[in-house]
């Protein structure tokens, strides 16, 4: 398991609920929680076997801005 760090412009618990179908939908996700009082809007991810740009894909495609940090 690996754990995948983003920035985001998640800022506000009603966006993270918009997120939230999209990625509980991803089998290889095992958790995954967004830090909404980091600088950042840190978006975190357990997951087996996942492309970080997967991730930033999916939250884009969402209307979101988000970046992984390295």
């Amino acid at each position: 398991m690996e754990i995948l760090v983003f920035a985001t412009n998640v800022e506000k618990p009603r966006q993270v609920n918009r997120v939230k179908p999209l990625l509980t939908a991803v089998p290889a996700i095992n958790h995954w929680n967004f830090d909404l009082e980091d600088c950042d809007n840190v978006l975190r991810i357990e997951a087996d076997g996942l492309s970080p740009r997967y991730i930033e894909t999916l939250l884009q495609t969402a209307g979101f801005k988000c970046d992984e940090l390295a």
